[in-house]
């Protein structure tokens, strides 16, 4: 089976459009799961732990044109989970913490410990893939380290018989997603095509 796995989105209304509508011209019988951070909360952490009972509008940038983009399942990120703590509503508390998939799970990431350079040091996970974001910066990891290699967008990568991490990169500001293909076990990362078609990681 096909997903397109794409988390960070951040309330970026042209972003997303940019990538949803690019998942449909190459993926199109791929199935979206959101990764997290769907909105953005415009209350920071330190202010955070002080507020409560505000309102969705004063918490979180939140815009009908980009509501109605969602209509994928997804899994809630840090920014859902404040938002929920200084508004009280329930709304983001369905939302699930992990997503289980054919042979992956999905998880935000802040649940990791991350380094000041924003390395993660991860959970203990039973599946052999397990899929994350939170850091905007994608790439493959096997035992705790990203790997050093050059990934190109568009090129699927053959996956070995090892559990790997595979961060699928920000919709917000780099239009970026991960396509997985669980039959092949293969992990192509894409972006929409005006950013450039190669990365270093």
């Amino acid at each position: 089976m096909l997903y397109a796995l794409l988390g960070d989105l951040h309330s970026n209304i042209e972003d997303t459009k940019a990538v949803l509508a690019h998942i449909q011209q190459t993926a199109e019988e791929a199935k979206i799961i959101g990764l997290g951070d769907l909105y953005e909360c415009t209350v920071s952490k330190k202010k955070a732990q002080t507020l409560s009972g505000l309102p969705l509008q004063k918490a979180a940038i939140v815009e009908s044109e980009f509501e109605e983009l969602l209509t994928f399942p997804s899994i809630r990120g840090n920014q859902e989970e404040r938002i929920t703590q200084v508004t009280g509503i329930e709304r983001f508390q369905a939302l699930p913490e992990t997503i289980e998939i054919d042979g992956a799970t999905l998880i935000h990431g802040h649940q990791f410990k991350w380094s000041v350079s924003w390395q993660p040091t991860f959970l203990p996970f039973h599946k052999p893939l397990f899929f994350f974001g939170h850091s905007h910066e994608s790439g493959l990891y096997h035992q705790q380290k990203k790997l050093p290699i050059r990934i190109r967008y568009g090129q699927p990568i053959a996956l070995q018989n090892k559990q790997y991490g595979v961060n699928v990169g920000s919709v917000v500001d780099h239009r970026e997603w991960c396509l997985y293909d669980s039959t092949q076990r293969t992990v192509t990362f894409m972006c929409v095509p005006s950013i450039d078609s190669s990365i270093e990681i």
